[in-house]
């Protein structure tokens, strides 16, 4: 069934040194957050005003905060110029010319609540946003963060098919956050700086279609009872849940999501810049099975995405992670196709 994945590269590269956020002092690029003055919006904006890419880095929000938060990070003495733009008159300014478009936009999940639930409010939020994209920056990257990922990078793919200027190299579903979280956990299993692990997460942002390939991280996973690896995989699963109880309706993952968010974001930019061998997982549009769009490690080059690396041989649980999460990826997808065309 899933025979057309791919061989990937070294684990190891799966990581390839992203977390460390400028690692060149070329300056080339405009970056957008689109949701910068949100929980998320705001610590992701913070981290890319630190990276040594970003030349312009243009704030978006609904939120009357938006100016200020724009004027706080200005204050801060790194190179980017930074840019506030509040409300939908001035959305097209702030997406004009981008080479990135990050888009943390939406409402966060509360307790007892999934990320299907936030699915209308979210799903129009990314139509919207893609509509300008298509508009004002057709070759930039969109790094989709808003929830459900599974759905909302489908909707934005449509919205810019419908425009004439799709690149399925350029559209994207940030699922970085599951990596890190994997690589924190196992870290704290095995005693090691989390840095130092590797481990690829695919399939899809929520629930079962989180599959991560404990067999293939490195170093391993200092687990051998499947039972212990059956939870561990859990945990990597419902992480999100596991945050939205502990803040008691205080929101959800914020901070975490923000260094995920801002980690992608750099790679990103650093297959833009012409940078060697820039691997992250992500999710995008796939043939490598059944579901049009998938989650795994990606080799990110001067057009976005240059290389699909697939995600290599499965053991035989990661083989029924795969089948159960299929079934619940197509009708993440198919949610997100029908809210477009109808």
């Amino acid at each position: 069934m899933f025979s057309r994945a791919l061989k990937p590269i070294a684990a190891v590269a799966v990581q390839n040194g992203a977390k460390n956020f400028s690692t060149t002092s070329q300056k080339n690029f405009k970056v957008v957050v689109a949701g910068a003055s949100g929980g998320i919006g705001q610590p992701l904006s913070l981290l890319l005003k630190q990276n040594a890419l970003v030349t312009h880095l243009a704030l978006y929000d609904l939120a009357p905060v938006t100016p200020g938060v724009a004027v706080d990070l200005s204050h801060m003495d790194t190179p980017a110029k930074v840019t506030g733009h509040k409300g939908p008159e001035q959305l097209a300014d702030a997406i004009k010319g981008a080479d990135l478009v990050v888009i943390p936009a939406g409402v966060p999940r509360k307790p007892g609540m999934t990320r299907d639930d936030l699915f209308n409010t979210n799903a129009s939020i990314v139509r919207d946003l893609a509509s300008v994209v298509a508009k004002e920056a057709p070759k930039a990257i969109m790094a989709i963060i808003t929830n459900p990922v599974n759905s909302m990078v489908p909707i934005a793919s449509e919205v810019l098919k419908n425009a004439g200027v799709y690149d399925p190299n350029r559209v994207l579903g940030v699922t970085t956050l599951d990596v890190v979280r994997a690589c924190s956990f196992i870290g704290e299993i095995n005693g090691v700086d989390p840095r130092t692990v590797s481990i690829p997460v695919i399939g899809g942002h929520s629930g079962v279609t989180i599959i991560p390939l404990l067999s293939q991280a490195k170093p391993a996973v200092k687990l051998t009872n499947q039972a212990d690896i059956k939870k561990l995989t859990e945990r990597i699963q419902e992480a999100g849940t596991e945050v939205v109880k502990a803040k008691a309706g205080g929101g959800s993952a914020t901070l975490s999501m923000a260094y995920a968010g801002a980690r992608l974001a750099g790679s990103v930019l650093r297959g833009l810049a012409g940078e060697a061998n820039v691997v992250e997982c992500a999710y995008i549009k796939s043939d490598l099975t059944e579901a049009g769009y998938f989650a795994n490690p990606v080799l990110f080059g001067k057009n976005g995405v240059a290389k699909n690396l697939g995600y290599g041989e499965l053991n035989k649980f990661e083989q029924e992670l795969l089948k159960a999460a299929i079934p619940e990826l197509l009708k993440n997808i198919e949610t997100g196709v029908k809210f477009v065309k109808k």
